[in-house]
């Protein structure tokens, strides 16, 4: 009997029926898993909006990171260089998840996907979380006590978020971050509407502050306010696409995916452009200023006085 590894050919040499190296099924195979990776569960357009902010603005830290570090190094404000590495450390974290959307709709996969979702979720939260307890100290700090309390408070919160979350995910089998055929979970629309709620109510209690009384306490910086204001609609939106959704509307999961997206793609660069990039501006304009009064004290402007 002949195996299936050789065949005899007319000349009596046997001629070699395996796969050879470079043949084409190999590609139509990891061309596959590259599709199943990047256009299956969601779909292409959604996956490619994520991946590509979130991809471009790690570049872009790493880009700015030799800059970075040394104006953070020269300026030594605690609360800027922890706030700058915990920036770093969930922008990968996000980055990751945008780029593993697949394990969403994966069999077997649900495990890694929640535990994935939920540190980015809550990374992200605890950055905005101190931003708010940043924006309520009225200006920058820079000594040891105000960071430690302004993180102490949001690391609390930030944890009783995950304890909470992980009851709801591993305890009672609600699935908080799989969002493909789940409009049938009212439960988990609930939890989501509670959650979008109270952030809405303080981004609301914090622009109500900027028309008050109370507006001094507050920094008076312009990016602080448009910041307020852009997550705040963002935070209306997703709360009533999470009414809709829990009531069965398709156009409201539709809009929840898309603030998710929105979400996950901008907020960071948004939060980078309103906090950070100020903070390293205003480096520049004082060691100008620093520069200028050195060379005031030895003399170079006299000649401009005669």
């Amino acid at each position: 009997m002949q195996t299936l590894q050789e065949a005899p050919s007319q000349s009596g040499l046997p001629i070699p029926l395996t796969q050879a190296p470079n043949s084409t099924i190999d590609d139509g195979v990891s061309g596959s898993e590259f599709y199943s990776w990047l256009g299956e569960c969601h779909g292409f357009f959604h996956n490619v909006a994520l991946i590509v902010p979130s991809l471009l603005f790690v570049l872009y830290l790493a880009f700015q990171s030799r800059k970075s570090f040394s104006k953070l190094s020269h300026g030594r404000s605690y609360i800027m260089i922890a706030y700058y590495g915990c920036l770093w450390l969930v922008s990968l974290l996000n980055l990751a998840w945008c780029c593993f959307q697949a394990w969403e709709c994966s069999p077997g996969k649900e495990v890694t996907w929640n535990i994935l979702s939920l540190f980015t979720t809550s990374g992200m939260l605890f950055l905005e979380v101190s931003l708010l307890a940043f924006l309520l100290q009225g200006n920058y700090a820079s000594g040891l006590e105000a960071l430690t309390r302004t993180f102490f408070i949001s690391g609390i919160l930030v944890v009783l978020d995950i304890l909470l979350k992980a009851i709801y995910l591993f305890g009672l089998g609600i699935p908080l971050f799989i969002d493909n055929n789940d409009r049938a979970h009212r439960t988990k629309w609930a939890l989501w509407v509670v959650h979008r709620l109270v952030i809405t109510a303080i981004y609301g209690f914090i622009l109500f502050m900027y028309h008050s009384r109370w507006r001094e306490r507050l920094p008076a910086r312009p990016a602080f306010y448009k910041y307020t204001a852009i997550m705040f609609t963002l935070n209306v939106l997703v709360l009533f696409a999470c009414l809709l959704t829990g009531n069965g509307a398709g156009f409201g999961f539709w809009l929840y995916s898309a603030t998710i997206v929105c979400y996950h793609a901008f907020y960071l660069p948004l939060l980078y452009v309103t906090f950070l990039a100020d903070f390293f501006q205003e480096e520049d304009l004082n060691l100008e200023n620093v520069y200028y009064s050195e060379m005031k004290d030895a003399g170079f402007f006299d000649a401009d006085w005669e």
